[in-house]
């Protein structure tokens, strides 16, 4: 509203469609082309920040990589030209971008994503015009959907790039840079060991711990777990593959105990050992910092009716004194429970949850907050006595402070007074003995790489290998893959491509992953006024499919899957492509006792059966009224909560990133069957097992690709990293060699 132009890749006609200057309805698993034909435009027509790439662009590591042939570029004269180069020369790596991207015209992504030329030719204006200010974003879309899906937030990425919108006022942020996370008073040691069932050796680049493949491993005997805790989380209704999921809930030589610590009931809880009742967000203390903008805040939440006990001057020791049911705060929770574990401190637990102003005696909130707010958060302490105020006393009044007001380009920052001289053969060198400047213009301080020179000056940089933005990975390279594929930005064939869906035997393509503009983060069935706004998820289809099948809005359809199928209704629009079909997530929620569980007017009361490795999930009533305290409950007027899709989508773990490709391949959409009732689900565990496997069968592990030994890049972020030595593959890891 404010002058930007917003451009949409999306095939549905969404709220955020509707108001873009440029809808894009691209076929699933085309975007990279679309994307790679607005940076083929950009670099044939020179409009692209030749400088910013230069200085932050590791095209000299590119150009080696083409002259050893690491890298083919599809023309063998210029590739030849480059083996032969003497020194890094970045002309040459301009004509090598605009060979190997020379294919990808605005002809060839309108045909791969059904998309009319002109809107493509258009987008690439707007961001040839951009001015350093693309703003792009990538969420639960096409690089969560598709196989090789991670290659369609690098080749969005690689527009940033090219027109400099790294870190810039209207570009993109690293999310870290807009988060501030402070360090408590005292930290363990890393973890000494690898968790198989965590990280598993055939995926490698996995970032997060894969846990919607959990029961998967158990099934395969990958191991066992004494005690599993969920948090916040309902595994078998949230992940794909739900009956797999029950099948281990309920298997106690697989989980031996489940304790779910939720706010609310859900599914998964019906087959836990414990319930915990966790308190929301209103119930704890929490910090919290977002990625909102260019700078970085903290802020603290704090247990509503615990600070007005205290404040009305009544003394309370744990917050759950407080908290309406005695629900305990999960900090609370933890540090007695850890500190139960070890009442001695003889296992050394102890010694972390132990107060920094009172040695020996067990941390309250206040003190583990206070000490951060005094030591680990730059500016507080000034800013609290500022106001006469202790930084604690400071957090309770106002709930906020800003570290930073913005945080652009923080890659350029100059570091400290770190002298660069240039030596008598021309070589940068630095006087400071414990300094050294490698080949790759890295800046090593003993041993480790803390910044890299960019037009001989030391700059803090980026955290990859290079310091810089990584056209080229040779982590790729060296981790088993080498292909043009996966070392640069390029497009990943996905399992849901045109060529991949038969539409004349009936096959469609099933779209998931979207959420009801009413319904985001409400998947808890509490919020009453957005429930009856959006109670249904009907599956999304267009008129021609509709004809085809000879079905009209409210018809009941069957959609097969490649492990099952569930009944839903349909809703012909033609806000939805032809050939997809789509529909809404988190809905569908469903309870097994009438008076028990989710409560009646957002839940469904099911029937679970089961015939071998054959597996029902069948409604038997409705959304109905109820009586509570809330005359509103008696009110409800409609039937309909959705359909529970996930249990029928088999699991899709992504070769490379270790993420679930959430798209779907519809193996048959047709008209409900005569027995077919509105929220019917049926699975086949055996066929789940058989997809799993499928997909497994496309990575390739650390044991046969890992140039060093170990089971992972040791550079690459991960949450809760452990020592260097837990990396190393054992020497006959999993009886291989």
């Amino acid at each position: 509203m404010d002058g930007a132009k917003l451009i949409t890749f999306d095939p549905r006609l969404s709220n955020t469609a509707s108001l873009s200057d440029v809808w894009l309805p691209t076929w699933p698993g085309s975007e990279q082309t679309v994307l790679l034909a607005i940076a083929n435009h950009l670099l044939q027509t020179g409009q692209y920040n030749k400088d910013f790439v230069r200085r932050w662009v590791n095209w000299e590591e590119t150009l080696e990589a083409i002259g050893d042939g690491r890298l083919e570029i599809g023309d063998s004269a210029l590739q030849s030209q480059i083996s032969n180069l003497q020194s890094p020369d970045f002309e040459y790596f301009d004509k090598a971008l605009k060979s190997l991207y020379a294919e990808f015209t605005f002809e060839r992504a309108a045909e791969e994503s059904q998309v009319p030329v002109e809107r493509i030719a258009e987008t690439a204006r707007l961001v040839a015009n951009c001015d350093g200010r693309l703003a792009t974003h990538t969420w639960r879309s096409a690089s969560i959907g598709n196989l090789g899906g991670w290659q369609v937030a690098r080749c969005l990425f690689f527009l940033n790039v090219l027109t400099g919108s790294v870190g810039t006022p209207g570009g993109v942020n690293a999310n870290s840079w807009s988060k501030f996370v402070p360090k408590p008073f005292k930290s363990p040691p890393a973890g000494d060991t690898w968790n198989e069932l965590h990280l598993p050796h055939e995926w490698t680049f996995a970032h997060y711990e894969m846990s919607f493949l959990l029961p998967h491993f158990l099934e395969e005997g990958r191991g066992d777990i004494d005690v599993y805790f969920t948090r916040v989380y309902n595994p078998m209704w949230i992940n794909p593959d739900g009956f797999m999921w029950l099948k281990s809930l309920r298997n106690e030589e697989q989980i031996k105990c489940h304790v779910a610590l939720t706010p609310t009931w859900n599914e998964s809880a019906w087959f836990a050992d414990y319930i915990l009742p966790m308190g929301h967000s209103g119930e704890r203390h929490d910090l919290m910092s977002q990625e909102t903008h260019s700078g970085q805040w903290l802020a603290f939440r704090q247990p509503v009716r615990r600070v007005a006990m205290e404040r009305l001057g009544q003394k309370v020791k744990y917050t759950w004194e407080a908290n309406p049911g005695e629900v305990w705060e999960e900090n609370e929770l933890w540090v007695e429970l850890s500190v139960n574990m070890d009442p001695d401190g003889s296992l050394g637990i102890r010694q972390y949850f132990e107060s920094p102003y009172r040695p020996g005696e067990v941390i309250t909130q206040d003190e583990y907050h206070q000490w951060i707010f005094e030591n680990s958060v730059p500016g507080l302490p000034e800013a609290a006595a500022a106001e006469g105020l202790t930084p604690l006393a400071y957090m309770r009044k106002y709930g906020v402070f800003e570290v930073k007001s913005h945080n652009y380009v923080p890659y350029e920052k100059e570091i400290g007074d770190w002298r660069l001289e240039m030596d008598t053969a021309g070589n940068l060198q630095s006087p400071i003995p414990n300094l050294q400047i490698d080949e790759k213009k890295r800046i090593q301080q003993d041993g480790k790489v803390v910044g890299v020179v960019v037009d001989g000056k030391a700059k803090t940089g980026l955290g990859t290998p290079s310091r810089k933005l990584e056209f080229f990975s040779p982590t790729m390279h060296e981790w088993g893959w080498p292909e043009k594929d996966y070392t640069i930005p390029w497009p990943l064939k996905s399992h849901v491509h045109p060529d991949n869906i038969d539409r004349s035997k009936g096959e469609m393509l099933l779209l998931p992953n979207f959420r009801l503009p009413t319904l985001i983060h409400t998947r808890s069935a509490n919020a009453k006024w957005l429930y009856e706004i959006s109670h249904k998820n009907p599956v999304w289809m267009h008129p021609s499919d509709a004809q085809r099948l000879g079905v009209a809005t409210g018809d009941l359809i069957r959609v097969e899957t490649e492990i099952g199928y569930f009944v839903d209704k349909v809703w012909v629009t033609e806000g939805i492509k032809p050939g997809v079909v789509a529909m809404s997530h988190h809905l569908g929620r469903w309870r097994l006792q009438e008076d028990m569980g989710v409560n009646p007017g957002m839940s469904a009361l099911a029937r679970l059966e089961e015939n071998g490795t054959e597996h029902k999930l069948n409604i038997l009533k409705g959304g109905s009224a109820w009586s509570t305290f809330d005359p509103d409950t008696e009110r409800i007027w409609w039937k309909d909560v959705g359909v529970h899709q996930n249990l029928t989508h088999a699991v899709h773990p992504d070769p490379l990133s270790g993420a679930h490709c959430w798209l779907q391949k519809a193996v048959n959409v047709t008209k409900a069957k005569p027995h077919d009732k509105h929220g019917d689900v049926w699975v086949d565990t055996t066929r789940s097992m058989q997809v799993y496997e499928e997909w497994k069968g496309l990575t390739r592990s650390a044991i046969d690709t890992s140039p060093d030994g170990t089971r992972r890049p040791f550079w690459l972020k991960r949450p809760l990293k452990p020592i260097k030595e837990a990396y190393k593959l054992p020497e006959k890891p999993f009886g291989r060699e």
